[in-house]
């Protein structure tokens, strides 16, 4: 490829910033990559051919998205920022299988976008530099909406990367690691510094794949439940688990009936929420919808 053509670079950028007279919006995270390294480790770990789709969320001015149309037989960028629209219409005008929607991806209907435009393609891969601020909302989104996803390759903050691979034992480790350690195998691929953004955020990145699972990592009887009660073990993370669920599901009612029901999943209760393993939290909602405990 020729570097000179390439966005990812301080040059480049600026004059695309300069020719449309586009200004930076705080509030909707916007910090443009500058680093032709860092853009080829997320797009190698995308893992994407021309037989595979890639969808993107947050093109900015497309130094992700020239890439990803020159790997994959389909591309989709999804794009809030009207004012970004005619810059990335112009940078992928040479790639005709390559797309613009102007939409709020928390908004949009994923199933239907899948269909209109990866009907073509056998794999489908969600590579993005996600907004910090949306980061979790839209990748839950992307887990709980059962898209058909080969994998997820994004780069978001450093410390929400760290809790999604996070294993049980650790401060990380919390109901966002278990969330997505449910449907997804984590791997942290590069930690980014902030150098390599225009204009730099305030904390470090980290590019993260997330390989889809064929099916989850552990067997639950009723999903919203299993998580409604994982979650309620991290309401306050320096009370025992016996105590969070206590707190949540026997306020007022028998005590012996909790210390009962860890006992036959196989838990102390002086243990804490971030201690338990996915199969434990399986465990524990069973026993508790067993119970009819609600």
């Amino acid at each position: 490829m020729d570097e000179r053509l390439e966005i990812a670079t301080p040059k480049r950028t600026k004059e695309i910033i300069n020719k449309y007279g586009f200004s930076f919006k705080k509030s909707l995270g916007q910090n443009f990559l500058i680093d032709s390294n860092i853009l080829n480790k997320i797009v190698e770990a995308a893992e994407l051919t021309p037989e595979n789709g890639a969808l993107e969320i947050g093109p900015g001015i497309g130094a992700l998205t020239e890439r990803l149309a020159q790997e994959a037989g389909a591309v989709t960028a999804v794009e809030i920022d009207r004012r970004l629209i005619p810059i990335l219409k112009e940078v992928l005008e040479p790639y005709p299988h390559a797309k613009v929607r102007h939409d709020d991806v928390l908004k949009v209907d994923l199933h239907q976008l899948f269909r209109e435009d990866f009907s073509e393609v056998e794999k489908v891969s969600v590579v993005a530099n996600l907004p910090y601020y949306v980061t979790t909302p839209i990748v839950m989104k992307l887990l709980e909406e059962r898209l058909p996803l080969d994998n997820i390759v994004v780069m978001i903050q450093k410390e929400v990367a760290q809790r999604m691979a996070a294993p049980p034992g650790g401060k990380d480790y919390g109901s966002l690691s278990i969330a997505v350690q449910y449907y997804c195998v984590p791997e942290l691929i590069c930690i980014v510094p902030k150098t390599v953004f225009i204009p730099q955020p305030n904390v470090e990145s980290a590019v993260i794949r997330l390989k889809l699972r064929d099916r989850p990592a552990v067997e639950v009887e009723d999903e919203a439940y299993f998580f409604e009660l994982m979650q309620s073990c991290f309401v306050q993370r320096r009370k025992t688990i016996a105590n969070n669920l206590r707190s949540r599901y026997f306020e007022g009612g028998d005590r012996t009936q909790l210390e009962q029901l860890l006992a036959e999943a196989g838990i102390e209760p002086s243990r804490r929420g971030e201690t338990l393993s996915l199969q434990e939290y399986a465990t524990l909602s069973s026993v508790f919808l067993r119970a009819g405990i609600r």
